[in-house]
């Protein structure tokens, strides 16, 4: 008969401590990978960071105008026919903030590329054609800028005014703001002559086909359309000459930064060193990384329980240790990098202004926080994990001591054994091994990813469908103070609108009238007697009637936008503002089509959501339009298409009255769009010859929009939408509208 043989001491000992010292080294593994996969070899990581420290509007409002900043604007920009000032002042033209995005995370995407070990090369280059095609921009935006301030000059006689047009020809053609221009009624003979004058900064080919245009604007004394039309043929040759230049300064169509950052390194170090060292690291194939060590460890904890001591306590015991010294060197670690680092990982490459030189070390700063935090998060994970087992263990070996001497002072036979662990606290205790393994694998992803996702400013409102969501509305929105409108209703444009909480916009749309047009249109406006009367000599002096189709009160000659650049200006703000739902209702003083192909030469089409035929079906959630990028919702007041997205407001919504003199006199009655509609705008502003700024500053205060909103719900059995005021900057109403949207959330939670 074989007796069995048994394994010597020394063989069970060296085997448990392998098994230890694998699990340790595993978790610590399973700490350093996850945070690193989640962190520096994740875009998402960097487009958080870049998000939490506002990069982009410090870029503009602080690096890129400071003076010291001025090479790189000149290296960039410079090159344009146009004084450096004017540069500076249209950097947002020329790069508009979603191209500087759009670099940024084509750069953040090759980065990655390169840490995933994805590449051999790390390349980060800037595809310049964004810029390349902003530049003629740039040159309407200048001379729009010199006509305003042209039209605000005495009127000489036409000597004066014929030499200093002829020395503002030369001025312009050579790329430099003229000093000013008068203005004046000029005869057919003086007109033309002053056409052959602007004319001669045209090409000869092309004064012919000119010449019509600007003979009938200066005939009308509009020099203002005059040199639009002979600016950009002007400056089409600089421009084609400053975007060559630009080319070859950036190598092309595309700026290779890589080069630039080597050479710009502190104290003659390689700028990218930092990157190129870590890629030792990431490009080991992190997902790969995880999965072996999440499997060694699990089989090394296995190999603890199964290998270990016949006393169950004991076993968990040091499957717990194991655990919680693998998290507490991980801990460690963390720590120690995070002292010798300092909170920097590279410093700025020589000559760059205090202005970057701060941005990049806020970054840094936000960067290896984010980064720490992650780590430690993780590392906590399993030592709390393995503490919680090991405890387990100990008081189950305290429990088992216990039971021996109760059964030794019976006078019972002794066990052998301890008890063996009952079945709920054996799998208890796989469970917890299982998270502990799990939680180092996952717990980074919940850190490193992108920041909490927000729907107009909030997290609660991507529930919120829209036909429940309160949202200011600026009444009149284009007719501002800031647009020298006469009798404005509004102060900031409408881009500042939107930047101060406005979601709908009511806008006007027009053709500019005729004379013989504005009596009529005045007639039913809102305009005092005064402002009629300052319309009236307007019309007789500087404002002729212009081409296109512009945002107007009531009467252009009041003040007028020129309608598709103020909606290029809201699809600029959007792309900046990627999780915000914006409504648009349009009082449509022009047609479906005309409104549709003003929104298609804006891009804001693009954006437009298509509401359900249905005006009775549900409206989608504010976190669903934004994930759909369908988050532009456009009403007009008598149009029904033809776009499928262009939909009149009354099929949807009802509205209350808007006539109100008084701040006493305003109800909830029924007024357009009658009743039991899904969306309820409210009317909530004094007409009475005009807005009124007392009474909005009474009307405005937070207590009083809610009260009345309060009163309207209930009376008309729907949540109010739209809270449409005068003056949207005085009083509270965004108060007013985030406790609204409060109640609304905690409705739907209920």
């Amino acid at each position: 008969m074989s007796v069995p043989t048994k394994k010597p001491a020394w063989t069970t000992t060296a085997l448990r401590w392998t098994a230890f010292t694998v699990a340790v080294l595993a978790t610590v593994t399973l700490v350093v990978a996850g945070t690193a996969r989640s962190t520096v070899a994740n875009a998402a990581y960097y487009r958080t960071v870049l998000d939490e420290e506002d990069t982009y509007d410090r870029l503009y409002d602080q690096v890129l105008v400071d003076p010291e900043a001025s090479g790189v604007t000149r290296n960039l920009l410079g090159r344009l026919p146009v004084p450096q000032a004017i540069v500076t002042s249209n950097l947002k033209t020329v790069l508009p903030p979603s191209t500087t995005r759009a670099m940024a995370n084509q750069v953040i995407g090759q980065a990655v590329t390169y840490l995933r070990g994805d590449t051999d090369q790390l390349k980060l280059t800037v595809d310049l054609r964004p810029v390349l095609t902003n530049l003629g921009d740039l040159g309407h935006i200048y001379f729009a800028d010199t006509v305003a301030g042209l039209q605000q000059k005495p009127a000489p006689d036409y000597r004066a005014f014929q030499r200093e047009l002829d020395d503002a020809v030369t001025r312009i053609a050579d790329g430099q703001r003229p000093d000013g221009l008068p203005t004046l009624d000029l005869s057919d003979r003086q007109a033309e002559a002053a056409t052959d004058a602007l004319l001669k900064a045209v090409p000869a080919g092309q004064r012919g086909a000119l010449r019509p245009r600007v003979e009938a604007a200066l005939g009308s004394g509009d020099l203002a359309t005059a040199l639009a039309e002979v600016g950009p043929v002007a400056f089409a040759k600089d421009k084609k000459t400053a975007a060559s230049q630009l080319r070859d300064t950036a190598d092309g169509s595309t700026w290779n930064l890589t080069a630039d950052l080597d050479r710009g390194g502190a104290d003659g170090r390689d700028g990218l060193a930092p990157v190129r060292e870590a890629r030792a690291f990431t490009k080991l194939g992190l997902g790969w990384v995880q999965t072996i060590a999440a499997v060694l460890g699990g089989a090394a904890l296995a190999t603890l329980w199964f290998a270990g001591p016949p006393a169950p306590g004991r076993r968990l015991k040091r499957v717990g240790l194991a655990l919680a010294t693998g998290g507490a060197l991980a801990l460690a670690l963390v720590l120690a990098a995070r002292w010798f680092s300092g909170g920097t990982a590279m410093a700025a490459p020589r000559g760059w202004p205090d202005s970057a030189d701060r941005l990049l070390g806020d970054l840094q700063q936000t960067a290896m926080t984010r980064l720490f935090d992650t780590a430690l998060s993780t590392a906590a994970f399993p030592l709390v994990a393995g503490a919680l087992l090991a405890a387990g263990g100990w008081t189950w070996q305290r429990q088992a001591a216990r039971m021996k001497q109760t059964n030794e002072a019976n006078e019972a036979k002794a066990p052998k054994t301890e008890p063996t662990l009952p079945p709920r606290y054996r799998w208890a205790a796989i469970g917890v091994t299982a998270a502990a393994l799990a939680g180092a694998v996952l717990v980074p992803n919940a850190f490193g990813g992108e920041s909490e996702h927000r729907c107009n400013g909030r997290a609660d409102l991507c529930d919120v469908p829209y036909d429940q969501v309160a949202q200011v509305a600026s009444h009149n929105s284009m007719s501002t103070s800031e647009d020298k409108f006469i009798g404005p209703l509004q102060d900031p444009s409408i881009t500042g609108q939107l930047n101060d909480g406005v979601r709908a916009l009511l806008i006007d749309t027009h053709r500019w009238e005729t004379p013989k047009e504005v009596t009529a249109r005045l007639a039913e406006s809102d305009f005092t007697p005064g402002m009629r009367q300052q319309i009236r000599s307007v019309i007789n002096t500087l404002d002729p009637p212009r081409k296109g189709t512009w945002l107007c009160h009531a009467v252009c000659r009041g003040g007028a936008i020129p309608l598709v650049p103020e909606l290029g200006k809201v699809r600029e703000w959007m792309d900046n503002n990627p999780a915000e739902v914006v409504t648009l209702v349009i009082q449509d003083g022009i047609s479906g089509e005309e409104t549709a192909r003003a929104l298609h030469a804006a891009g804001l089409d693009e954006l437009a959501y298509t509401p359900d035929a249905d005006p009775d079906a549900p409206w989608p959630t504010l976190g669903e339009m934004t994930e759909d990028g369908k988050r532009l919702v456009v009403f007009a007041e008598r149009a029904d298409g033809p776009a499928r997205y262009y939909r009149n407001y009354y099929r949807y919504g009802m509205e209350t009255p808007f006539a109100f003199s008084k701040p006493q006199d305003m109800t909830c009655a029924p007024n357009r769009g009658g009743t039991g509609k899904r969306l309820f705008l409210m009317n909530h502003f004094v007409t009475n010859g005009g807005g009124s700024r007392l009474d909005a500053g009474e009307i405005n205060a937070k207590e009083r929009v809610l009260q009345r909103a309060r009163q309207c719900e209930k009376q008309r059995g729907r949540p109010v939408n739209l809270v449409a005021v005068d003056y949207a900057t005085i009083g509270d109403v965004s108060g007013a509208v985030n406790e609204l949207n409060d109640e609304r959330v905690r409705k739907l939670d209920r």
